[in-house]
């Protein structure tokens, strides 16, 4: 069966968007999804897109999703971080994650940036063990730091 890794379509979003909640789903957070179709195709295929999708493809389905982004480091320079890569629980091992894994470092480096960067969830030994092998550095003394739309709510109101 072949495996088609393409630059996601406007109407792909419907299929992203199943895969962004499935993987909400994965990482025990069912209802933390609240984007819709309409985001991801304007934010992702308006004028200035802010994100890049690439999908994986069996058979004209939709089974695995890569989006990225740039950002700027003030050491590095442009880098491109790596938001979801998700795959279709039924396809999963199936080599689709290593794929899509493979195209953003081909679109990283095509583009010049210094660097990719992502995080993964601490329980996820499977990712980490494949970025490992792949030669990618999982920082363990770092930690993720959010504000979320609520707290910066708060904050603002208290300035």
């Amino acid at each position: 069966m072949k495996i088609n890794i393409r630059k996601a379509k406007k109407e792909d979003m419907q299929s992203v968007l199943n895969l962004i909640v499935e993987l909400a789903v994965f990482e025990m957070e069912p209802d933390a999804v609240k984007i819709s179709v309409a985001d991801l195709e304007k934010n992702g295929f308006g004028e200035e897109p802010m994100f890049i999708c690439f999908v994986a493809e069996v058979e004209n389905n939709i089974v695995g999703m890569a989006l990225v982004y740039y950002r700027f480091s003030t050491w590095n320079g442009r880098i491109v971080h790596l938001e979801d890569l998700v795959v279709k629980e039924s396809w999963r091992g199936k080599g689709v994650g290593g794929l899509l894994y493979a195209e953003v470092m081909k679109y990283a480096n095509t583009n010049n940036a210094t660097r990719v960067q992502w995080e993964v969830i601490d329980w996820n030994e499977g990712a980490i063990k494949f970025y490992e092998r792949s030669g990618a550095k999982v920082y363990k003394n770092w930690h993720v730091v959010k504000m979320d739309d609520n707290g910066l709510k708060r904050f603002i109101e208290k300035l």
